[in-house]
């Protein structure tokens, strides 16, 4: 059994960065360098894709540049009232259609946002190694983040992530301040089952 000092545990053994990684909303309001934004990125560039086809894209904005506030109008007010203290603010976006190999023309990736997910997930954990936290959010302005950052047709918006230093929690609304804690995941036997679809 693996057992992170974030009081989690695994019921089967794995790396402790799975139970280390945890998504906070208390930050330091610390900048981040770009470099080492851009190395979080390098990490999603190697996630798995269909094909190799790679759809996921990435925008972003880091505390102190000009992008900052613009990025910020992005989110929803819940998620802007805590984000706001991130040192960056990152959207993710894929890609809806490829060209197989050997073909000419497009057709639709049905697997786009499962591939995105993937370097999402490759982001979060290198942040996580490299002594940084993310948050990932639903409660985003699609609109406006089409416009703002003129998207065409053919990607998909599909969340946003706050990445930052771990803060203290008190800053946060008390009723955010309970809540700044790993989360427990639900056993594997819930999720998973051999030769079975588990509901």
């Amino acid at each position: 059994m693996s057992t992170s000092n974030a009081a989690r545990s695994a019921e089967h053994p794995i790396d402790i960065q799975f139970l280390n990684r945890w998504s906070p909303r208390a930050f330091t309001e610390e900048t981040i360098p770009e470099s080492t934004l851009l190395t979080f990125f390098e990490a999603a560039r190697w996630a798995p894709s269909s094909y190799n086809s790679q759809p996921w894209r990435f925008a972003y904005a880091r505390r102190g540049t000009e992008h900052w506030t613009r990025f910020l109008e992005y989110l929803n007010d819940f998620n802007r009232s805590w984000a706001q203290h991130a040192a960056a603010v990152v959207i993710v976006l894929s890609k809806d259609n490829f060209t197989p190999p050997g073909a000419t023309a497009e057709v639709p990736a049905v697997t786009h946002s499962f591939d995105t997910g993937s370097a999402w997930a490759y982001f979060a954990l290198q942040a996580s190694l490299s002594g940084w936290h993310t948050h990932g959010m639903a409660g985003i302005e699609r609109d406006k983040i089409r416009q703002g950052l003129a998207v065409p047709d053919g990607y998909s918006i599909e969340a946003a992530v706050a990445v930052g230093r771990l803060g203290d929690k008190s800053l946060l609304p008390e009723q955010l301040q309970v809540r700044e804690v790993p989360s427990p995941r639900k056993p594997v036997a819930e999720f998973a089952g051999e030769g079975r679809f588990v509901p």
